[in-house]
């Protein structure tokens, strides 16, 4: 999965945006859904790597089945893991991004839910 494909698996989710929120890091990429960030990227690092909000349990599996995946890098090592997009199907990257939006929607009140079709 290139950088790009990245991009647009994250944007192509309801109601999703993206910005480079941090002057000290202008390579990298936040990606939001109802302002809460699902999603860290920078493009240009090479590998690629995605940092994605993740089950606490489920973070913990995937970490000990996969090499490319690691507690979050200066994030909530409980929540986030950051994937080294090389090396893992495109598919298994997609359905991470998908289940990290999802967590995040599911902490959204319940109006901005119903507006993404979320109940």
């Amino acid at each position: 999965m290139t950088a790009a494909e990245v991009r647009a698996c994250c944007l192509e989710l309801n109601g999703t945006s993206h910005d480079v929120p941090f002057p000290g890091s202008p390579g990298l990429t936040v990606f939001r859904v109802g302002g809460r960030i699902f999603a860290f990227c920078a493009p240009e690092e090479r590998p690629l790597k995605v940092s994605l909000k993740c089950d606490p349990e489920e973070a913990i599996r995937l970490r000990a089945a996969h090499p490319q995946i690691v507690p979050g890098w200066h994030l909530n090592k409980r929540h986030w893991n950051t994937v080294t997009v090389a090396g893992l199907p495109a598919r298994m990257v997609r359905e991470l991004i998908e289940d990290s939006y999802d967590l995040v929607v599911a902490g959204l009140p319940r109006a901005d839910r119903l507006r993404l079709d979320r109940p």
